[in-house]
């Protein structure tokens, strides 16, 4: 893994696809990495580093609101190392990449698959017997990137390979199937999509404000 951060043309391109898929603005670049601005109750903004660089300090020090989020391509430990009194860093996140293989998902058939493309977005929703939600995932495609976002999968309906079968649907719709697929998963996550071929690219990490 690469704890040294990544190439920012990657974080970028990934972080145009995720806006597309939250339906978001699109990232700038800012202070060395790349600020979205959210706009929401929760989240006014977040900026997302490819690695440890003076903008990231100089921000952590004249921010003090935590509807502010950092994120850094490395590990808790570097992200914490940086900041100053005030900030909680939480990591157990990966920032990964497909190795282009296709998803072979096994046949779900006590379940039903709606995939709906609205441009650039994909949306799929596996819907048990009773016509509730059993899983779901979307997706944000650019013709550089395509980016996973938000595979769920409700805990009655875990272990019946839902979540393969999401991300075997979204990866159906791609547009431009030679793009490199990214997302950012969990310690869950990343196990299953390294049997699945994923690399990880690096850690990545995450700073609230929490006090003054």
């Amino acid at each position: 893994m690469n704890t040294r951060g990544v190439d920012p043309d990657s974080v970028y391109a990934w972080l145009c696809g995720r806006s597309l898929a939250r339906v978001v603005p699109q990232p700038v670049a800012d202070q060395g990495g790349f600020r979205v601005d959210t706009g929401t109750e929760a989240e006014i903004s977040r900026w997302v580093f490819p690695m440890v660089g003076p903008g990231l300090v100089a921000l952590a020090r004249g921010l003090q609101d935590p509807r502010y989020l950092l994120k850094l391509c490395g590990e808790a430990d570097e992200l914490r190392s940086i900041l100053p009194g005030g900030w909680q860093v939480e990591g157990g996140n990966f920032f990964m990449q497909s190795s282009g293989a296709r998803f072979e998902a096994a046949p779900v058939d006590a379940y039903a698959i709606d995939v709906v493309r609205n441009d650039a977005v994909i949306a799929v929703r596996i819907l048990a017997e009773d016509g509730t939600l059993a899983a779901s995932g979307y997706a944000g495609e650019t013709p550089d990137a395509f980016a996973y976002d938000r595979i769920a999968t409700a805990p009655a309906h875990r272990r019946q390979g839902l979540g393969r079968a999401v991300m075997a649907a979204l990866q159906g719709a791609r547009r431009y199937p030679g793009t490199p697929e990214r997302l950012v998963a969990t310690e869950a996550g990343r196990a299953l999509y390294e049997r699945l071929g994923w690399r990880t690219l690096s850690a990545y990490s995450t700073a609230t404000f929490v006090r003054p």
